[in-house]
């Protein structure tokens, strides 16, 4: 009687972990590093330092804990919005030379992970 327990535990048991596998796929850092540096984005931006535009710390600092993080982030790498500099100027933003969703959203959590 106690092995279809058992079996009725160890199948719960692995439902319930198979529903907490975590909702995206891990970062391809290295992917993300190559098409942060391919589009010349180390021109404003570093990890941990404010260059022309903020760092990478920072903005994940500002989106930490927000649903909307990763889609404020592909946006202005897509989009090319005005964005305010630390002198106060506005230029626009530099559109990344890939329209493949992944690659973006790969960067855009990498991005994010800092």
């Amino acid at each position: 009687m106690k092995l279809p327990s058992l079996s009725l535990l160890g199948a719960s048991f692995v439902l319930a972990f198979s529903c907490v596998s975590p909702a995206q796929a891990a970062v391809d850092a290295d992917a993300a590093q190559a098409l942060f540096k391919k589009n010349d984005c180390t021109k404003c931006h570093s990890v941990d330092k404010t260059k022309k535009g903020p760092a990478l710390k920072k903005i994940a600092a500002k989106y930490k804990g927000k649903s909307e993080g990763q889609a404020k982030v592909i946006d202005n790498m897509t989009k090319g919005p005005k964005v305010k500099l630390d002198d106060g100027t506005e230029e626009d933003h530099k559109v990344i030379d890939t329209k493949d969703a992944a690659a973006q959203k790969n960067l855009a959590d990498w991005i994010l992970s800092q």
